[in-house]
């Protein structure tokens, strides 16, 4: 959640967030808090199932997050862009990023 409670313009607030990583919104973390938790369980997840095909899902703030950490053209026009649902694969060697593909998209359909 953005915020504890409801915000006037989500866009204008979805932006500070994604323009300051630091700054969060009252009661909530802040995107660069929300990434290390984020990276931090992906990395405990390579680790724990190497060498192995893992499937997970999430929400777009967070995956993008993610991903940015990895490559950071992933960044908040991507995020703008996402459709819901959106599945992506992730091709890890070790901790390195290897690829990002667009397994589907909503646009594209079924």
């Amino acid at each position: 959640m953005l915020c504890a409670h409801p915000v006037d313009d989500f866009h204008a607030a979805i932006t500070k967030v994604w323009e300051d990583p630091a700054f969060c919104w009252e009661g909530r973390e802040s995107n660069q808090a929300a990434q290390k938790r984020g990276t931090d369980c992906i990395l405990r997840i390579l680790q724990d199932y190497e060498g192995k095909n893992i499937v997970l899902g999430t929400h777009g703030d967070i995956m993008t997050l993610i991903m940015n950490y990895f490559d950071a053209t992933y960044d908040f026009s991507f995020w703008h862009s996402l459709q819901m649902p959106d599945i992506f694969k992730l091709t890890f060697d070790g901790n390195t990023l290897i690829s990002i593909s667009t397994i589907w998209k909503e646009q594209e359909g079924k």
